[in-house]
């Protein structure tokens, strides 16, 4: 039976801690809002969010690209996170607990990255059968293509 994206635990876990930064920082004033909540908050959701949309590709390329994503969102939320702490907009504790999930999210995209390309290693890739195909109708004629290869 195959695995749903919802039962993911890299998503559930990357899930719970964009609940956990959206608790601390949707009441945040206007400015404060403007500058830092709408960043640290669309970094932190576009991690699952990837993560989502890696496991609904097809192709492994596709599924590795969506993987690679998330590891630079995690890069951009530690970033905001070290400026709430700056700018003393949230708990030091608070955010250095997200940020060190943060990085256990990013080591296990990397062992989930590396289980997709083992299992591109070992997947006989799928063949489709040589169409043969005829041109029934000419879209130039001869004089027409010789004209073409003299324009300028």
């Amino acid at each position: 039976m195959a695995l749903a994206f919802e039962d993911l635990q890299v998503l559930k876990e990357t899930e719970k801690i964009a609940d956990a930064v959206w608790n601390q920082i949707h009441n945040w004033g206007t400015f404060e809002r403007d500058t830092v909540e709408k960043q640290i908050s669309r970094s932190i959701d576009s991690i699952g969010a990837n993560i989502a949309e890696a496991f609904g590709r097809y192709h492994y390329g596709d599924k590795l690209r969506f993987l690679y994503y998330p590891r630079g969102s995690i890069y951009e939320s530690k970033y905001w996170l070290n400026r709430t702490i700056q700018r003393n907009l949230l708990e030091d504790d608070f955010a250095n607990g997200i940020v060190s999930q943060l990085t256990m999210i990013a080591k296990r995209l990397n062992s989930l990255a590396a289980s997709t390309k083992s299992q591109k290693k070992t997947t006989k890739p799928i063949k489709e059968k040589q169409a043969g195909y005829q041109i029934n109708n000419v879209l130039f004629s001869d004089e027409e293509l010789s004209s073409l290869a003299e324009f300028p």
